[in-house]
């Protein structure tokens, strides 16, 4: 039976805040006029949480920000409307009539929270001018109103921290002040975009609390934009699917993880590492999705669909509906279409067989099987790097050096990914910087291949360096030069070392790196603003591989990346491996890449390394309070386990008679851990209890 797209039942049968019906939107770009939402119907209810998840450029935003008049000024609503009451928010056109719903009806929690805020306005006048503009409040009883909200969404001491400005808060405390002076007005309907993407695994945890308590507390109605699954596992009670303008599947949380049936849901859950097997390539979605300037014809995610049939080449699915709550827009679902099955993947997460808190594959073999079996393929392992002691500074003139590492000491062995995890400002890149010699050291050793290679060494050895050590950042668009085109980002390091014999070779050999990625030879006369996020983080690994590397160091290469694109970035990093041979250290905050891709995993916290063990060793037997508090805020792709999860808070253990000496032991072979003797021992007996 056809379905009303919006016409999906709210769980609790509670009334609509928000209706969007038929809304079509439309840019104009270079002469030409790009559809960005293409029909799209949505009910919003009073008191839910509705997460919006897809690729980059299916439209979330773009369909959010229509609801505040934010569009950009080449956009325009072309038909449809945004029903809030009797009140279409698509026919105003005046900004004092946009004034009554900013803020007051609908606010808004943008991603990155520091170019939300105002650097040079403390964050208590930015939380009560909302007071004064949307609720009349002046003086004192704004700013004691002020302080209120700030402690309600958990800044400690309110009071004083009023007069601070954003650059001296945390990450995660920032992101609390955007929430703060989003709800100062109680609006009835609060849209998140994205407001955890660049928040570490603890700090993201804490933030969904406070989002899902306050949502409790003020009967807010919550739009939750995101890529992350596990998030969406997290918060929401319905979710919506978007690809190419348009919703092709809504329903409750637990029906789109639990029984999905549009196949680029399908695509989504199984790009997810969590439901990935080691030593297998992620499921990735091939291609890109369509361009919509063009004009789309059938099925948008037909050219991407391997269960696509020949109806969706030529005619657009209608939505059929799978249970009152539940609906895709997909041929599939139609009585005359043939059974298919969804991939592995989803097949695991529907069926629910966990293993050790790790999704099995599909042969039955978990990932502490395939780790026994690379330790009996590699009890001889080579060292290529040692870290030693290593201490870094930053220093300000006049001020005391700030120590960001302290004491860190490890090895990589040849051919392994070592990952390197923990919060932001614990020292991470710092390491890694220090390693390809970007950033100097304070104290320690840093060796390769048994050479020093900290502090001053001689050009030959530096001229080395620079080719057997490579690095790839974490922003692709920041880190390639926008003014110069792919053929001499590629060649940068052959330019720096002379590294070819003539102009043919250097041409030759940027083709080739260029295929070894996945991009064509021809890209090369391209500039990276013409490319996605994913093909410009291939850019980058294309001018490392160049230089033929031993080892790279990967900062963070998929944090900014969609769910899908990273599982291409992901596969493509772990066949490069297999090629050639590369050792990896992959430094991340996300433990669920890490646990996909690493063989050992070390835990920075504060500066210092606080555990280190092969990966599902550490997993499975996390010792340090600080690794249990990491691994309890990993977001897992089932709303059956959110449900109930509980994270743990990691407070460090104070050392008022200066008595506690922890030291850097191994509690069993291959497991280090950062303890005094006592938790040492405790560590042991545990350990023998497992």
């Amino acid at each position: 039976m056809e379905a009303t797209p919006a016409a999906a039942r709210s769980p609790g049968g509670r009334p609509p805040v928000l209706s969007v019906r038929d809304l079509v939107i439309k840019f104009r770009l270079r002469g030409r006029v790009l559809t960005a939402i293409r029909g799209l119907s949505l009910d919003l209810h009073e008191g839910e949480a509705l997460a919006l998840v897809g690729e980059s450029g299916s439209g979330k935003t773009v369909l959010t920000k229509s609801w505040l008049g934010m569009l950009d000024p080449n956009g325009w609503i072309d038909r449809g409307a945004i029903l809030m009451g009797a009140r279409d928010l698509a026919r105003l056109r005046a900004e004092r009539e946009w004034l009554g719903i900013r803020g007051r009806q609908i606010a808004m929690i943008f991603q990155d929270p520091m170019t939300a805020l105002n650097p040079l306005r403390t964050v208590g006048a930015q939380v009560q001018e909302a007071l004064e503009l949307h609720q009349g409040l002046r003086g004192s009883a704004a700013r004691e109103r002020a302080v209120e909200i700030l402690a309600q969404v958990g800044i400690p001491d309110a009071a004083s921290r009023y007069h601070q400005y954003p650059h001296q808060f945390s990450g995660g405390m920032r992101q609390r002040v955007v929430i703060a002076i989003a709800i100062a007005c109680r609006p009835r309907v609060l849209v998140c975009d994205e407001p955890t993407t660049a928040l570490d695994v603890t700090v993201q945890a804490q933030i969904l609390e406070l989002i899902g308590r306050l949502r409790r507390e003020l009967g807010i109605a919550l739009i939750f934009i995101t890529h992350d699954l596990g998030v969406v596992a997290r918060v929401a009670d319905r979710v919506a699917v978007m690809y190419a303008g348009q919703i092709v599947e809504q329903g409750t949380v637990e029906e789109i993880f639990c029984d999905p049936r549009h196949p680029y849901t399908w695509a989504l859950l199984a790009s997810l590492p969590q439901l990935g097997v080691k030593g297998e390539p992620l499921h990735a979605i091939p291609g890109a999705p369509p361009n919509l300037l063009a004009t789309i014809r059938g099925d948008p995610f037909a050219p991407r669909n391997p269960y696509a049939l020949a109806i969706d080449l030529v005619q657009e699915p209608r939505p059929f509906q799978v249970s009152p709550t539940h609906w895709a827009r997909t041929w599939l679902l139609d009585p005359r279409a043939p059974r298919v099955q969804p991939p592995p993947a989803v097949r695991r997460l529907r069926e629910r067989r966990r293993w050790e808190g790790g999704w099995m594959g599909p042969d039955g073999q978990g990932h502490g099987q395939a780790a026994a079996n690379r330790r009996q393929q590699g009890t001889r392992r080579e060292v290529l790097l040692e870290v030693r002691d290593l201490r870094i500074e930053y220093r300000a003139r006049g001020r005391r050096p700030f120590v960001a590492v302290d004491g860190v000491s490890f090895e990589v062995y040849r051919g392994e990914t070592l990952g390197l995890v923990g919060e932001t400002g614990s020292g991470k890149s710092s390491i890694g910087r220090a390693i390809v010699r970007i950033t100097e050291t304070a104290g320690g050793e840093i060796r390769f291949r048994g050479r020093r290679i900290d502090g001053r060494i001689p050009r030959e050895l530096d001229r080395e360096l620079t080719r057997r050590i490579q690095m790839i950042f974490q922003d692709p668009m920041a880190s390639l030069n926008e003014r110069a085109k792919v053929d001499y980002i590629v060649s940068e390091g052959l330019y720096n070392t002379r590294a070819y014999r003539d102009e043919q070779d250097r041409r030759a050999r940027v083709a080739s790196a260029l295929r070894e990625v996945g991009l064509l030879p021809e890209f090369a006369s391209r500039f990276p603003h013409e490319f996605s996020g994913g093909q410009r983080q291939r850019i980058g690994i294309a001018r490392a591989l160049i230089m033929e590397p031993e080892l790279v160091i990967a900062d963070e290469p998929v944090s900014s990346l969609d769910v899908s694109v990273r599982a291409q970035v992901l596969n493509l990093l772990q066949a490069l491996q297999r090629q050639k041979g590369l050792t990896y250290l992959f430094i991340s905050h996300d433990l669920s890449v890490v646990r996909y891709i690493a063989d050992r995993v070390a835990v920075m916290h504060r500066g210092r390394l606080v555990e280190l063990a092969e990966t599902e060793e550490l997993f499975r037997s996390p010792l340090h309070p600080y690794t249990r508090a990491l691994l309890s805020a990993i977001p897992v792709p089932d709303p059956r386990v959110e449900r109930n999860r509980r994270v743990v808070r990691y407070e460090p253990p104070g050392d008022e008679d200066g008595r506690r000496s922890p030291r850097w032991a191994e509690v069993r072979p291959g497991h280090w851990v950062l303890a005094d003797d006592a938790e040492l021992e405790a560590y042991r007996r545990a350990l023998e209890g497992r």
